[in-house]
């Protein structure tokens, strides 16, 4: 099968691997339909994520078409189409029974991390009967890949650990595709402001569109002034880090008013200075958090039910014959206009 294998920094290729097998009688093997690139696989290839070796099959997302499943699975079968969640949780661990997936005992991120992932033919789902989530008749395919990962990491990591409610005033910092499903999901609390940071205009632009009440480029780096004029001198309720660099939540600690949520999001590959001594008598919350992917079947209900339009999120379609081109649209994505880019698996030839 064709894959995206990853062979150290900056090292990816598109190769003939083997197809997987089945390895425990709790697995799915699914022919993946769709999958899409994630801003965690650049940090990957900028080796900011020291778990994934060379000669890992990338990605963590995608919808696909189950061909197998182990003795054990009994909620999927041969032919059901799903979406394959970017958590894979075994539902028994001490984690997974609290809602924490992410760190179950013999799954969370394994997927493109410690596991081959879904930027290829076929995927081995483990513990499938709790990581798979099947896919609505007349639903959208591509709207169904952007519930994998993108639309729950935004809300839980941002949206949930913020603590948004209505009248709040909350910034976005980073208007690429995790703040911007951060966007779409903080609207069902009623915020009074949303204000999205960037430095790229068409993202911005696309960010008003979602639903934005106020935009600002930070090409000159006065954010934090633009902020407090706009507060009036007080901060932001919630500042939500979409990006994963040290500036982006320097400025999350700078315009965040007293009692107010700073959500992390963003994957950090390096340190970052946090400022106690300007927080520590401010009753400032810091989250940080890995997605669980608990709120995946929430979100499913509003996407069938058109409250959440997620394929507002996606830019650019190739096929995974192309995914080498994929890689450079979405690593330039300024250049290119990209936000969420779609990959699709030809089916195979009758």
């Amino acid at each position: 099968m064709k894959a995206l294998v990853y062979h150290g920094p900056g090292q990816k290729s598109l190769e003939d691997m083997p197809k997987p097998a089945l390895l425990e009688a709790t697995d799915a093997l699914v022919r993946i339909t769709k999958t899409t690139l994630c801003g965690t696989d650049l940090h990957i290839l900028k080796g900011d994520v020291p778990t994934v070796g060379a000669g890992r099959i990338l990605g963590h997302e995608g919808i696909g078409v189950i061909e197998a499943t182990g003795d054990s699975v009994t909620r999927f079968h041969p032919g059901d189409r799903v979406i394959v969640s970017c958590i894979t949780a075994c539902g028994k661990c001490e984690y997974c029974r609290r809602g924490m997936c992410s760190h179950c005992e013999k799954g969370g991120w394994i997927l493109g991390n410690t596991i081959d992932g879904t930027q290829a033919e076929f995927v081995r789902v483990p513990w499938a009967d709790t990581s798979l989530h099947l896919i609505p008749e007349g639903s959208d395919d591509e709207a169904m890949v952007m519930l994998s990962d993108i639309l729950p990491t935004g809300y839980e990591c941002g949206v949930l650990n913020g603590c948004v409610k209505p009248g709040d005033t909350v910034a976005i910092i980073g208007a690429g595709p995790i703040g911007l499903a951060a966007l779409l999901t903080a609207k069902f609390y009623a915020p009074a402001d949303i204000i999205m940071i960037d430095q790229d205009d068409h993202r911005l632009d696309v960010a008003k569109k979602l639903g934005a009440t106020r935009l600002i480029n930070n090409g000159d780096g006065k954010a934090m002034i633009k902020i407090m004029t706009m507060t009036y001198g007080r901060g932001v309720d919630v500042a939500i880090e979409a990006v994963g660099i040290p500036a982006t939540f320097d400025l999350c600690q700078s315009i965040i008013a007293p009692g107010g949520h700073i959500a992390n999001v963003g994957v950090h590959g390096e340190s970052v200075p946090l400022h106690l001594e300007t927080l520590w008598s401010q009753n400032i919350t810091i989250t940080t958090r890995l997605v669980d992917a608990v709120t995946t079947p929430l979100l499913l209900k509003t996407v069938m039910a058109g409250r959440l339009l997620p394929k507002q999120l996606i830019s650019h379609r190739f096929p995974l014959s192309e995914v080498m081109n994929a890689y450079d649209t979405f690593a330039n994505a300024a250049r290119e206009k990209a936000l969420k880019i779609i990959l699709t698996n030809e089916p195979p030839a009758p």
